[in-house]
């Protein structure tokens, strides 16, 4: 009796995985994939946010990314006192998936910013409310709210699992297996989280329209 029995979670995940990698590469193989996304057609102003300057990704983290393109871009509301950052990471293809969207909740921790809350909040489009990621951080004295979706066309997920499993109906469809990671960051300053988070959602719902455009199918 001295072994330890594995749970069902721990038994399932792993064939989880290795069925999706191999359901994607098969997915992926014949695929079109598509021209990269115009990221210099997004625009300065986003509501009442205005972007004051770019946020590029350092070199050595868009090696470990491996995204194919990638926009940072950094939006103020000065009569608001409001901070924040868009980070889009856009993936040609998933063939093999070697090439897939990180989770916020894995790369945020790892550059030393502490989780304090995990959920989900509705965002507005025209096409009704649709469920995206919340994740509050503090980092020293700093706070914020991390909004973040899994984006092909227009169509948004929350869920990591579902957006992998996504790119098998994509190729069946469209013959194409491209995704992104959408991330919005709006630094509390004093603010509380619930305020932070309006914030937040103001300036990711005028962007969403704008990158279904980029990446309209």
């Amino acid at each position: 009796m001295g072994g330890i029995v594995p749970s069902r979670l721990a038994l399932v995940v792993p064939v989880f995985l290795a069925v999706q990698a191999g359901l994607t590469h098969w997915a992926a193989d014949g695929e079109r994939p598509p021209a990269p996304p115009q990221f210099a057609r997004f625009p300065t102003a986003l509501g009442d946010w205005q972007k004051t300057g770019d946020d590029p990704i350092s070199p050595d983290s868009l090696a470990q990314l491996r995204a194919d393109s990638t926009l940072g871009l950094i939006y103020s509301d000065p009569p608001q006192g409001l901070l924040g950052s868009l980070f889009v990471a856009w993936f040609q293809s998933q063939r093999g998936g070697s090439s897939q969207p990180h989770s916020p909740q894995v790369c945020l921790p790892a550059a030393g910013w502490t989780p304090v809350v995990t959920d989900r909040v509705a965002m507005e489009t025209e096409g009704g409310s649709v469920p995206v990621n919340r994740y509050i951080v503090t980092f020293g004295q700093q706070r914020a709210v991390v909004l973040y979706w899994y984006q092909a066309g227009s169509r948004v997920i929350a869920s990591e699992w579902a957006a992998k499993f996504w790119v098998i109906v994509d190729r069946l469809k469209e013959q194409r297996t491209d995704t992104s990671l959408v991330r919005i960051v709006v630094w509390n300053r004093g603010r509380s989280d619930a305020d932070a988070t309006t914030a937040a959602l103001s300036l990711a719902e005028p962007a969403y329209p704008v990158l279904s455009s980029l990446f309209a199918r």
